[in-house]
């Protein structure tokens, strides 16, 4: 199969992983407790690794942009260039891409383990629909914690902005804090939340449909693993593009 066929293939079988498990949450059993159990994994467990991500990010683009701002008397804009990277794209991104390398590779590997053992295969003779107790809880949890993390991050990515420009370059925080106010809006702070909403649903499709589809014992586990990553980290990168550009067009993101 030539490798724009195998594209076309995936994503037809992607989408309707998607659309059953979807399907499956307007009947029962819904599995609550589950769906909890993974917005714990993917909300509690990813909060350091995305707060740290976020502070330190933040203070990087203040340890790149106040020299230059500062050689066109524009310090006291600081806090405007970092809050309005931070919320309108880094922040969605680098959060999804964090996500993506922990909890992606972790969902492809548990779906590829119980594939390779036959769990699968049992849970299906049994009557339980894989998509309705596996897929479908995981997705809605990445959808529903991918936002709030990312919120974590630009908010820390903001603090370390800040604690860079007091320590380092002596600015008042006060100024500082004005400047990010007057950075960004409602529709900035809008378009980032919506991002995220998609990038979980790539994370959670691309990586239930890569654990599910493992051949090759714990060898294609791995292989699937390393996928999962991969494919869910480009198509993330990719997609934001189009999604930035969209957001701009329907919120009319202006300039900064």
């Amino acid at each position: 199969m030539n490798p724009l066929k195998k594209f076309l293939f995936e994503l037809q079988e992607i989408s309707v992983l998607c659309f059953w498990s979807f399907i499956a949450l307007f009947s029962k059993p819904r599995y609550i407790p589950e769906t909890i159990r993974q917005m714990d994994s993917i909300g509690v467990g990813s909060l350091p690794i995305v707060i740290l991500t976020g502070f330190f990010t933040g203070g990087v683009l203040v340890l790149q942009t106040f020299p230059t701002l500062a050689y066109y008397s524009a310090q006291n804009e600081a806090g405007r260039a970092v809050a309005t990277s931070l919320v309108r794209e880094l922040g969605p991104v680098l959060c999804a891409l964090m996500v993506s390398g922990r909890i992606g590779s972790a969902i492809s590997a548990e779906l590829g383990s119980m594939v390779v053992s036959q769990q699968i295969d049992a849970m299906r003779a049994l009557g339980t629909d894989p998509y309705r107790k596996l897929v479908a809880p995981r997705l809605i949890a990445l959808i529903l914690m991918l936002p709030m993390l990312t919120v974590a991050a630009d908010v820390f990515g903001i603090i370390g902005g800040g604690v860079v420009a007091s320590s380092i370059y002596n600015q008042e925080s006060n100024v500082f804090l004005t400047s990010v106010r007057n950075g960004i809006d409602t529709k900035d702070i809008i378009g980032g939340i919506i991002k995220p909403v998609f990038f979980g649903l790539i994370i959670g499709s691309i990586s239930c449909f890569r654990g599910l589809n493992t051949t090759g014992g714990t060898v294609g586990v791995g292989r699937s693993t390393t996928s999962a990553v991969v494919q869910a980290s480009i198509a993330v990168i990719v997609f934001d593009f189009f999604l930035s550009k969209a957001l701009q067009t329907i919120l009319d993101i202006g300039e900064i």
